[in-house]
């Protein structure tokens, strides 16, 4: 299996945060899927069918969705490395996201 699924929730609004760009890529920095959370923060699926063990990261381009909602925010992006250990997974990657702080935890 190997899938993997990200959420963004806005803890500012007590919100999803709808419409953030999201790029999954490999650690040497190849972009290898991509996807923008929909109306309840979710991008269902990012990448290829099937992720291998290993390290990878996840940019979320939070500063364009603050500055969207005409937000000043501190941070440009958030990026969060994390490693598949087994590729039979699925792996969940959620974000709780305000303008200046943010933090993540392996989901469900």
């Amino acid at each position: 299996m190997g899938t993997l699924s990200t959420h963004v929730l806005d803890t500012s609004l007590g919100s999803p945060a709808a419409g953030i760009t999201v790029v999954l890529e490999t650690v040497a920095g190849q972009a290898i899927g991509d996807g923008i959370t929909d109306g309840d923060g979710r991008v269902g699926s990012i990448g290829p069918e099937r992720l291998e063990s290993g390290d990878y990261r996840l940019r979320f381009a939070s500063g364009a969705y603050f500055a969207g909602r005409g937000v000043d925010g501190f941070y440009p992006e958030v990026v969060v490395v994390f490693t598949i250990a087994d590729a039979d997974q699925h792996y969940h990657v959620p974000v709780l996201l305000n303008p200046f702080g943010y933090s993540t935890y392996r989901g469900s």
